[in-house]
């Protein structure tokens, strides 16, 4: 489903990450675990398309997607939640959950059953929907921004 193929990227001279192999099949859940300046986020920024990649390849689903901007990939269906959370807190929960759906312009009938299946994770969400996501709790502002993503 995801695989990084012999990954480089580069912040000008500096080579952040060299020759990274990944991966990750239907319904696998990994995690990157290192020290800092590891490269951990940097590889998630290059996943997302937020830094470009020198060298390697990123393949998604059988596509090689290395180098197509990070709208046209939150369409195909990847994305991060960044752990500031960043929710829009005037915002109830609903709104937060359809503000992910936005840039994908999916039918409504699409857009309810992303929803349910988005809230059959995190039913603490369901009980919420109607409140403002600024005065959730933080566990469940990182559940609505985890959602929101997907």
């Amino acid at each position: 489903m995801l695989e990084l193929e012999d990954l480089d990227v580069r912040y000008g001279a500096v080579r952040a990450l060299r020759g990274v192999n990944v991966q990750v099949r239907q319904g696998e859940i990994v995690t990157l675990i290192g020290a800092n300046g590891a490269g951990k986020s940097t590889v998630i920024r290059a996943i997302s398309g937020l830094v470009a990649v020198h060298a390697g390849r990123i393949v998604y689903h059988g596509e090689d997607v290395a180098g197509l901007p990070a709208h046209v990939l939150v369409a195909k269906g990847i994305c991060q939640s960044p752990e500031g959370r960043r929710i829009f807190a005037n915002l109830t929960v609903r709104e937060n959950l359809e503000m992910g759906a936005y840039l994908q312009r999916i039918p409504a009938a699409s857009l309810r059953r992303e929803m349910d299946r988005v809230l059959d994770i995190f039913p603490r969400l369901r009980e919420r929907l109607t409140q403002l996501g600024g005065t959730l709790s933080g566990g469940e502002q990182q559940m609505l921004a985890i959602g929101r993503a997907l």
